[in-house]
């Protein structure tokens, strides 16, 4: 299995969120980048490292039927996360302003649902600080992504660093291209990963 195809399914929520950026002119420092991108690899990293640990407990045959499953569940969530996400928006209305602190989950939970949500403090500008909710956010398929990586036979190293590198990169060439865009539009591409996550569960079976 091709590392790009993997690589491009874990980085299309970021590449579509900074889009979503770049159209409403909510500035993302470079900093602010790398760190998101930077635990987004580094969530990749201790799932894929957990899944090797697990290959000591599961009987011969089974990684394939356990990648099959995550990738196949994965998938079939992605097909379908936009309406999911506009469902859970209708319960994450805010009557009282919310307030940030650490390990906030019901502040992470919301971003997950609307990711220009980080934008706490309504600056036009992801700090430090809500570039790590961002990134939690963001790398939430990592997690799930990573573990069913961990039964494939291909270059981890080789994967997690093009998954940071291209992440970064796409994630400034969607600012600009965010810029660039007249149109308001939401843009949804998960439809696409979740396409890419199917076809490589069924190469499991």
């Amino acid at each position: 299995m091709s590392i790009f195809i993997l690589v491009i399914s874990l980085i299309l929520d970021s590449f579509v969120t900074s889009i979503a950026y770049g159209s409403d002119n909510i500035k993302i420092p470079n900093s602010s980048i790398i760190l998101i991108n930077f635990i987004s690899a580094l969530m990749l990293t201790l799932a894929i490292l957990f899944g090797i640990s697990l290959m000591n407990f599961i009987p011969e045959g089974l990684p394939n039927k356990i990648s099959f499953i995550i990738f196949f569940s994965l998938g079939l969530y992605k097909l379908f996360e936009v309406l999911i996400k506009k469902y859970f928006k209708k319960f994450s209305l805010h009557k009282k302003p919310l307030t940030f602190k650490a390990f906030d989950m019901k502040f992470a939970l919301n971003v997950y649902i609307d990711e220009k949500s980080a934008d706490f403090d309504k600056s036009k500008a992801i700090s430090l600080k809500e570039s790590v909710y961002l990134s939690l956010a963001l790398s939430l398929d990592s997690l799930a992504v990573g573990i069913g990586i961990s039964f494939m036979q291909i270059n981890y190293v080789l994967l997690i660093v093009l998954c940071f590198i291209l992440g970064v990169l796409s994630f400034k060439f969607g600012i600009l291209l965010g810029k660039k865009l007249v149109s308001k539009r939401e843009i949804n591409l998960s439809w696409l990963s979740g396409l890419i996550l199917l076809l490589i569960s069924f190469t499991k079976l």
